[in-house]
């Protein structure tokens, strides 16, 4: 997984007005908590944590007061219509510590002929991993799956180090079946209008 330096600096003002200010000079107001220590309010730079946070579960190296410390995104609000990043809670880790995470599913493949439906149950995959190599994603083949088909946690093949952190029975991935037309309205009106055209004819 990709680590991605940031340099932050600790805050002291809070509440609604000192976010403001913050956000109108391009930085994002967070939090750092975990390991049992007093959370560290932070300021961060917004376009450097924007570009990090495309990356899920991206492994943050902080710099602040001289410290540098490990962090992971856990909460990560952002404006509803504009999409710009409001507030962040990060999580400290350390290395060689396991996490818990959620990854997301990608498929690859095509489902057997027919106009099937493919479901994502579960659009992310909870597991436990080692802090400095959480996986990005993990990838699922749907290659030729039919109606009623479903993929289960347990069938996913997992990186090494990395463990489900949900029953393996859990259905992530689900086949339904394509639903008949009921076109039976259409006709019935297309039967009236083309008794009306031969009358007219």
């Amino acid at each position: 997984m990709s680590e991605v330096k940031i340099s932050a600096a600790a805050r002291t003002e809070f509440g609604k007005g000192a976010a403001r200010r913050i956000r109108r000079e391009d930085k994002v107001p967070g939090v750092l908590y975990g390991h049992g220590a007093d959370p560290v309010h932070l300021t961060l730079p917004g376009h450097e944590l924007l570009l990090a946070l495309r990356t899920p579960n991206v492994l943050i190296s902080l710099d602040f007061e001289g410290k540098n410390e490990l962090a992971i995104p856990k909460s990560v609000q952002r404006d509803p219509l504009k999409g710009f990043l409001e507030h962040v809670d990060l999580l400290l880790v350390k290395r060689g510590e396991k996490v818990g995470v959620e990854i997301p599913v990608q498929t690859e493949g095509e489902l057997a002929p027919g106009g099937n439906l493919l479901e994502h149950v579960l659009n992310a995959l909870p597991v436990e991993a080692e802090a400095t190599h959480i996986p990005e994603s993990v990838t699922v083949s749907i290659e030729g799956l039919t109606a009623g088909a479903s993929v289960l946690a347990k069938d996913i093949t997992l990186p090494s180090g990395t463990t489900l952190a949900v029953d393996g029975d859990a259905v992530v991935l689900q086949v339904l079946a394509a639903q008949a037309e009921e076109p039976a309205a259409e006709s019935a009106e297309g039967e009236g209008e083309g008794a009306e055209a031969s009358t007219e004819a």
